[in-house]
């Protein structure tokens, strides 16, 4: 086991048996917020969409902070999980609907945040319904919430304004070392009476389409995730293995940080590894969400902490 590892892993341990910190949650929402506003106005038609995250990415390792997950840069009927391949050349296209979803990362603590971007202004009331949606869920916020409430909530709203929320997409707890943990907070009353607890930090994330309100596995994969330790015998694949097991941890990644950090002029041997991992079970793989009738989507998000009669947002 590599010395950087043993620190990272040490570390980690000490940080999680000490009281939840959550000034340092605050400090590490407020940084994801100032890069989420960074990053719009990088969000421009033409720009490249490697730019725009590896922009915002920049940006928040120069304020001192890790990446909780690499920048999604996500446009029209692409729901969420696109960041860029390495030398990706796609730009934002003419009046491009553009979700981006930033988090910046210390330690063990993470941020989550998201909004969008509407360039051709003809689909502002898309983006007001998911900004609404998410304004009421915030207001419902407290210990004893059952979450289907919450959807409910939001699928109102929705509906208000003659779109559909995307029910296999949702909000989600978020604890140290772990993004998206326990609770799962819905877009719509999905019948689940699991109440909030004081003390918990969760993100909700609104998500709206015109289109049939469910997204389905596109074929691009760019960010994966180590889920376990692997028993590879071929030397490139252990190589990588232990390149993301020492750099990243148990983070989500992207594929173009491995590229970067290792200064390859191919991504072929990175692609077969993270392919032979993903099939042992060794990492997870994030497709970029499509929505199924390739209806446009908007997203809204905002992190926050569970109190008695109230929420506290620390992205802002």
């Amino acid at each position: 086991m590599s010395s950087l590892r043993e620190a990272h892993r040490r570390g980690f341990e000490m940080e999680e048996t000490e009281e939840y910190d959550y000034n340092v949650l605050k400090e590490v929402g407020k940084a994801s917020y100032d890069a989420l506003n960074y990053g719009r106005g990088l969000v421009k038609e033409g720009a490249k969409l490697i730019d725009i995250a590896e922009g915002v990415e920049s940006y928040l390792k120069g304020k001192g902070f890790e990446l909780a997950f690499p920048v999604n840069v996500s446009i029209n009927e692409n729901a969420a999980h696109y960041t860029s391949p390495f030398g990706d050349m796609s730009t934002v296209p003419n009046g491009a609907v553009v979700k981006l979803d930033v988090g910046a990362r210390k330690g063990t603590y993470l941020g989550d945040c998201a909004t969008t971007i509407d360039l051709s202004g003809r689909y502002a009331k898309l983006v007001e319904a998911a900004e609404k949606a998410l304004e009421n869920a915030i207001s419902m916020v407290k210990a004893g919430r059952k979450v289907n409430e919450i959807g409910r909530e939001m699928e109102k709203m929705a509906k208000s304004y003659g779109f559909e929320p995307i029910r296999n997409l949702g909000g989600h707890g978020v604890e140290r070392h772990d993004l998206h943990a326990g609770v799962f907070i819905p877009n719509f009353d999905n019948g689940d009476t699991t109440e909030l607890e004081e003390g918990q930090v969760i993100a909700i994330e609104p998500f709206m389409t015109n289109g049939s309100g469910y997204v389905g596995d596109g074929e691009t994969i760019e960010i994966f995730q180590k889920t376990g330790f692997p028993s590879i015998r071929a030397g490139g694949t252990r190589e990588i293995a232990a390149f993301i097991d020492g750099h990243y941890l148990t983070f989500p990644f992207a594929s173009r940080w491995i590229q970067k950090e290792l200064k390859l002029e191919s991504d072929f041997g990175i692609r077969k590894a993270l392919t032979e991992l993903a099939y042992a079970d060794a990492l997870e793989s994030f497709p970029v969400l499509v929505e199924k009738k390739k209806g446009i989507v908007a997203q809204a998000e905002k992190e926050m902490i569970v109190e008695k009669d109230s929420c506290t947002v620390v992205t802002i």
